[in-house]
């Protein structure tokens, strides 16, 4: 495990709070909007070791350090850390919490500074172009004019190829794994069924909610319903199956009878002694607003020109059993990147492990972000 530097303590971690309001998607802007982060490594004399890191929906900044609040292990540090593919001995690793997030940065449970109260439901809808444009404010404060890479899975990856579309002089290479350029209808669908189990839930109150009372059964509903999309059939039916949890024979009730209830029941549980109900709601949304091609007409191909021209590298991930976001959006991609004329490289993976593949033991995936990385370095 690293040791992230720490210089300012706002909440839990790193955090800068920018000076200037960020303009929003919605037409709105922010103002006083902090970012917590981490960072590893050392930014190269010339700049150009600087790699930025993006999570998804439930993550945050503690990408490669244990996590302050849970003191579970960093939840990416099968790929980040010394002797790994993203290797603080060799790059300047850069994590933030997304806006609208709960592990420092400004979201719905932070405080109007205009108005001295918790935003709630009052905080503007965002999309992962303001979350982008926020990163990009991180980035201007730490002295950090280009990025080598930009690496994300799932949301996190939408993230990564937002930046080859706002900023591509910024970015040499993207690596997008697990992800897609839009969210689809199916997507959508369970988002806004966790919403619905949210907002639900009498303790959500409009938004009103204080961490004493927060809507707990709500948000728990809302992680199961989700984490059975991050699962395949394959990879549930191997490690649960029909077995029964603690018993011999059914109990004709509605206890959790089953392990894979009970799993998920766990995972819902203690995903709401980490995560808040309406950070939840908005990343959601977030999510499924993006379309990367529809302020080009629905050409995902003229999005990508300005990074083609530029010059920036891709690199697409997938895995065969991630009906999340499944190979044919990657490859929708891949197509419209060949298309604007990118540098770019395509490989799906097999896994039982549905989408969840990216955040777990890779062997494959890892050597090749190292390699593509290492072909960075070399050119």
């Amino acid at each position: 495990m690293l040791a992230p530097v720490h210089d300012q303590r706002f909440g839990l971690g790193r955090t800068v709070r920018l000076a200037e309001p960020v303009p929003l998607a919605s037409g709105q802007s922010l103002d006083g909007v902090a970012i917590a982060y981490e960072t590893y490594g050392t930014l190269a004399a010339d700049g150009s070791n600087a790699i930025l890191i993006c999570h998804a929906l439930t993550g945050d900044q503690h990408v490669a350090s244990p996590n302050p609040r849970t003191g579970k292990p960093g939840w990416w540090e099968r790929l980040v850390g010394p002797g790994k593919p993203i290797d603080p001995a060799q790059h300047f690793i850069i994590c933030s919490n997304v806006l609208g997030g709960c592990s420092g940065t400004t979201g719905p449970g932070s405080m109007d500074p205009t108005t001295g109260r918790t935003h709630a439901m009052r905080f503007p809808v965002i999309t992962i172009a303001d979350m982008v444009t926020v990163q990009a404010r991180l980035l201007d404060h730490l002295g950090v004019e280009q990025l080598q890479a930009v690496v994300g899975g799932s949301m996190g990856g939408m993230q990564a190829l937002s930046w080859a579309a706002q900023f591509p002089e910024r970015v040499r290479a993207v690596v997008a794994i697990a992800s897609a350029a839009r969210h689809s209808a199916q997507n959508i669908a369970f988002h806004e069924v966790g919403r619905q189990a949210i907002m639900a839930d009498p303790r959500w109150a409009s938004g009103n909610y204080t961490s004493d009372d927060a809507p707990a059964a709500g948000l728990a509903v809302a992680r199961m319903a989700a984490h059975i999309t991050y699962l395949s059939e394959q990879g549930l039916t191997e490690r649960f199956g029909r077995r029964l949890q603690n018993r011999a024979a059914l109990g004709f009730g509605f206890d959790a009878e089953f392990q894979v209830e009970s799993y998920l029941r766990h995972q819902g549980l203690t995903f709401t002694e980490r995560f808040d109900a309406n950070s939840y709601l908005y990343i959601t949304r977030a999510m499924d607003y993006f379309d990367l091609a529809a302020p080009h007409d629905g050409l995902l191909t003229t999005a990508f020109a300005p990074a083609a021209t530029a010059g920036t590298r891709f690199a697409i991930i997938s895995f065969n059993s991630d009906w999340l976001y499944s190979t044919s959006e990657s490859m929708r991609i891949v197509r419209a990147l060949h298309g604007a004329g990118a540098s770019t490289s395509f490989c799906e993976l097999e896994s039982p492990h549905g989408h969840d593949a990216f955040l777990l033991d890779a062997p494959e995936m890892n050597r090749i972000v190292a390699g593509f990385l290492n072909g960075l370095a070399e050119r």
